[in-house]
């Protein structure tokens, strides 16, 4: 090239970032705006997490003012409470089932807040046992709860003194359980919601669906089945 050619200029400095800023909008009457000022590191924005289902795998940010993010990019469990029971558990994330915003989410296993996951009730059915001496996996013949006189073959039954058989008589006789989150333990899977940022703070916590939510999202999976 010639020396009045001028060339255009390609590298990182004309890159275009991610921006939040309002500028580029229209006004609300319809009119354009003059962008009179460049973009501020302050209107910045960053490439979306989409943490997806897996082996953990975090990485730290470091954000304006010094504040850090923790960049959830695999999460594979969690902190999960059980709301009537008030009772919270670390438990594995085993599959997304659904996603409001889109179904692509749900193909891809991307964990995000507000998505419904199946998460293993193993630590939940333990506690549950421990607590009210009721094994809620197990099938049984008739409405009477099931209490584990015999335990599994070869095996002698725990021995309990009569204190803490009445204690536990006493604490069943109270306790009303959702015949629906009851029939999930069969299966081993509880429905949950995710109620934190994996993207933001690294950790994919929430809660078990109960009453009228879960009963809300199973008529939505069930319509997902049959479409």
């Amino acid at each position: 090239p010639g020396p009045h050619c001028t060339r255009l200029r390609t590298g990182p400095a004309a890159a275009m970032g991610i921006s939040r800023d309002s500028r580029h909008k229209h006004r609300n009457t319809g009119g354009r705006r003059n962008i009179h000022q460049k973009k501020r590191k302050f209107e910045m924005g960053r490439p979306a997490a989409l943490c997806k289902l897996g082996p953990k795998r975090v990485r730290p940010v470091r954000c304006r003012g010094g504040n850090m993010k923790y960049r959830g990019l695999r999460i594979d469990g969690g902190n999960f409470s059980w709301g009537s029971e008030h009772c919270a558990k670390r438990v594995r994330i085993l599959d997304v089932v659904y996603n409001a915003t889109s179904n692509e989410l749900v193909r891809t296993k991307t964990l995000t807040k507000n998505s419904i996951v199946q998460i293993d009730a193993q630590p939940f059915k333990q506690w549950y046992m421990k607590k009210y001496g009721v094994d809620l996996g197990k099938k049984t013949k008739g409405d009477k709860k099931h209490h584990d006189k015999d335990g599994k073959e070869g095996e002698e039954p725990v021995k309990k003194s009569g204190h803490v058989i009445a204690k536990l008589k006493a604490r069943a006789a109270k306790q009303k359980l959702d015949p629906v989150v009851e029939d999930q333990f069969q299966s081993g899977r509880l429905l949950a919601c995710i109620a934190s940022r994996p993207g933001q703070s690294g950790h994919c916590d929430g809660y078990v669906l109960e009453g009228e939510e879960l009963t809300f999202y199973k008529r939505k999976l069930e319509k997902k089945k049959k479409a």
